[in-house]
């Protein structure tokens, strides 16, 4: 009897002491892990020299430029002092996007604003010649901001190869051609900003943009490779990935929505097109390779980071130490994504037995 009990308060007594050790271990690695995080955090903050790249009297170009993120771009160059193109297609829309940029200058005796009208997707030679006569006009392109995309969302099943296709060249080619397009002379001088914009949706499949994310994700490759090739000649790629935003292309995509998609879009909030210009810019002359806003921008940046490039130890450090929690968080959104598809199958299936009725 005296045996089994020492054997048992022996048990309990590891138990105890094993409970403890780890609790001690999370304890100390939560302790370590503040202490890295807090001296990565002050040497790059004091200690490390930030270079915040700088537009005023040089050229940027946005393409989308007429509305939406592209125009809040142009806003921001033209506020920073710097010369501006626009480029997309509709030149109404172009002549007016360019007043609200010229009343923005810094200084608007000696800045220059000027629009392109283009289909960017269609034809390379016919992109690189526009390109390389707007360059003889208005000086080398210092800023590419590649903001021209649309969005036609549908089941696989129901879009229609036009549909693809058109996607696909404004979306992907568009913006391939045009990276080609400035590349050599950029390498030539040493110097540039390159911004890719995808999307949340470029990291994460979602029901309805089948075709859609597959032109994103594609942005995404684009950008990683770039941000290789042209890292030896400093010239920095910055990928923008802003979620649902109130523009007006967002407003005719709702039009074709499925009700499922609509769904889940309504989980995040709607984001006003300054704010995404904003964030875009800052990280863009700060040479930062994601730029992303809000809760859920800040989840699937890091959960999505793979082998992307990395600039700053503590954006290193927050990713290495919350991408396993943010799996579970990111488990979680799929599950109420696929509760919402499954009710939305429901609510269908239930409105066809009523129409057999």
């Amino acid at each position: 009897m005296d045996f089994s009990r020492d054997c048992l308060s022996s048990d309990l007594l590891y138990t105890y002491n094993a409970i403890i050790y780890g609790l001690y271990s999370i304890i100390g690695f939560i302790l370590l892990s503040v202490i890295v995080f807090g001296t990565l955090f002050v040497y790059e903050h004091f200690f490390w020299t930030k270079k915040i790249k700088d537009v005023r009297k040089k050229h940027v170009v946005v393409t989308g430029g007429s509305s939406g993120i592209g125009k809040c771009v142009a806003i921001l160059a033209a506020k920073k002092g710097a010369n501006v193109t626009i480029i997309a297609r509709n030149v109404q829309n172009l002549e007016k996007a360019k007043r609200e940029i010229l009343q923005a200058c810094e200084n608007k005796d000696t800045q220059r604003v000027e629009y392109l009208s283009l289909d960017i997707g269609t034809d390379y030679d016919t992109v690189e010649k526009a390109l390389v006569n707007l360059e003889n006009d208005m000086g080398p392109i210092y800023m590419l901001a590649n903001c021209a995309g649309l969005a036609i969302p549908s089941k696989i099943e129901d879009t229609t190869p036009k549909n693809l296709d058109i996607m696909m060249r404004t979306n992907f080619l568009g913006t391939y051609y045009c990276i080609k397009a400035v590349t050599p002379r950029m390498k030539a001088a040493k110097e540039g900003v390159i911004v890719l914009v995808s999307s949340q949706a470029g990291l994460l499949g979602i029901f309805g943009y089948t075709a859609y994310c597959s032109t994103k994700f594609a942005i995404r490759g684009l950008a990683e490779s770039l941000a290789m090739e042209l890292q030896p000649y400093n010239i920095s790629v910055t990928l923008c990935l802003p979620p649902d935003t109130d523009t007006p292309g967002y407003a005719i995509e709702e039009l074709s929505k499925p009700i499922e998609t609509k769904a889940i879009s309504q989980v995040a909030k709607l984001v006003q097109p300054e704010v995404v210009a904003d964030k875009l810019f800052e990280d863009a002359l700060a040479s930062n390779f994601f730029s992303s806003v809000g809760f859920e921008g800040f989840i699937m940046m890091t959960l999505c980071a793979g082998m992307s490039p990395v600039k700053l130890f503590r954006q290193l450090f927050v990713q290495v130490f919350l991408m396993g929690p943010l799996r579970l968080i990111g488990v979680m959104y799929l599950f109420i994504f696929q509760r919402i598809i499954a009710q939305c199958k429901q609510h269908t299936n239930s409105e066809n037995i009523e129409k057999v009725k």
